[in-house]
């Protein structure tokens, strides 16, 4: 008969040591995890026939672990070893109902998680899912936003209807009017016909405005009255078109900042803030990156093709430890440029480390180059007209009012191109 596979963890070293020599001796194969987390690491890389875990530990607790592992693996047998006397805790969580199957599930979509905020938050989402209330999705840039608007409307009842995504931020704010509400023939120079806007293309389903916070505030009172009319006016046309969407706005800025800074339409945000999700950061959530990066190696193992199926455990270690202020995004990142240079199943952890190395000096997000680019466009037309407000709001086309809100946003004078002049 084969001998049992124990996963033992504690973060009493010591401890640790004692009580996986003695597991040994009675005849069980013990593979050792110092913390709740590493032990989500081991799992990763093969499964246990029993874990044993100690109830209080720093970071994740036994209690915490057990939450994490029942979601992981519901049938596998958990041992809590604990100096209390009792732990009705883990009692109640015990004799819970059974874990929810696969088909309850598919309309998380990608979304992998064992976090009990994020289960709570996707509770939140399948319930607003059944309203076509509006919502707001918060969360720093790379935690997943576009994915949960995603399941919110694969769960509602608009999932036959289209999810269209728009990108606030990467739209010129020229032509995000027209993007969102389409054009008529002849409306401006280049509008050779009649095109229908995202919002019409969204009609039946769900509309997402990513970046919402960068959505200039000419665009704000428009979409506003689409809201509260229902019907949509293309640029250039003089009737209006009727149009059923469910709007889910997303953004990782301050709106409420950006209401008091003049940025943001506050009639506007009442619109769209009527339900509002806030998803936490990978770092907050790190008992989540064994499941998240496994999840990642094997899709990103069947696009190149490469027989990779696991990390070792020492890899997902690092994994799990890494700051992450990139979240989910850049841990993808990182699991693909490791897939694509591994020679070798398991994924070592020197692989991790160096893909590691490289995504800490990742490339700026698309709102810090946009920013960067719209400072160094300012001031190359600044010094183009020796600091003439008057001139470079004309080569720009937009108005003196618009440009003096430009430089104001990125603090730049324009006295100090005038000195340039003179002192040149």
């Amino acid at each position: 008969m084969s001998r049992a596979d124990i996963l033992l963890v504690e973060d009493d070293t010591d401890l640790l040591k004692l009580i996986a020599l003695r597991l040994r001796s009675a005849g069980y194969n013990v593979r050792t995890a110092a913390s709740a987390e590493r032990a989500l690491a081991e799992m990763e890389a093969a499964r246990p026939d029993v874990l044993v875990t100690d109830l209080k530990m720093d970071g994740m607790d036994g209690l915490a672990l057990f939450d994490a592992v029942q979601r992981l693996s519901p049938v596998l047998p958990v041992i809590i070893l604990t100096a209390h006397g009792t732990i009705p805790d883990a009692v109640t969580r015990g004799a819970r109902d059974s874990a929810p199957t696969d088909e309850e599930h598919a309309w998380r979509g990608e979304i992998v998680t064992l976090n009990p905020k994020m289960e709570e938050i996707l509770s939140q989402a399948r319930l607003v899912a059944a309203s076509d209330a509006p919502v707001m999705i918060r969360g720093a840039s790379g935690t997943g936003k576009e994915l949960l608007a995603r399941a919110i409307h694969k769960a509602s009842s608009r999932r036959r209807g289209p999810f269209v995504p728009v990108n606030c931020a990467a739209i010129p704010e020229a032509l995000l009017e027209s993007e969102l509400f389409g054009y008529r023939k002849g409306a401006f120079t280049g509008a050779l016909r009649d095109q229908s806007g995202l919002m019409q293309a969204a009609t039946g389903g769900t509309l997402m405005l990513d970046e919402i916070g960068d959505m200039p505030v000419a665009v704000q009172a428009k979409l506003l009255r689409v809201l509260a009319e229902g019907e949509v006016r293309p640029v250039g046309a003089t009737q209006a078109v009727p149009v059923d969407v469910r709007i889910i706005s997303a953004t990782h800025r301050d709106i409420e900042q950006c209401i008091r800074d003049g940025g943001f339409r506050e009639d506007l945000y009442y619109r769209l803030n009527v339900v509002s999700l806030a998803l936490p950061t990978l770092a907050e959530r790190r008992e989540d990156i064994p499941a998240l990066a496994t999840h990642c190696l094997q899709e990103l193992a069947k696009r190149y093709d490469k027989p990779v199926h696991a990390f070792a455990p020492e890899a997902l270690e690092l994994l799990v430890q890494a700051p992450w202020p990139g979240n989910v995004r850049q841990l993808a990142n990182a699991v693909e440029r490791a897939v694509a240079l591994a020679t070798s199943n398991p994924l070592p952890a020197a692989l991790v480390a160096s893909a590691l190395g490289e995504t800490a000096s990742e490339i700026a997000s698309l709102e810090d180059a946009r920013r960067r680019f719209e400072r160094d466009y300012l001031t190359g037309i600044l010094r183009l007209t020796e600091g003439s407000v008057t001139q470079a709001a004309r080569l720009a086309q937009r108005n003196r009012t618009d440009f003096y809100k430009l430089l104001g946003r990125h603090h730049i004078e324009p006295g100090a191109f005038k000195r340039e002049r003179r002192t040149g």
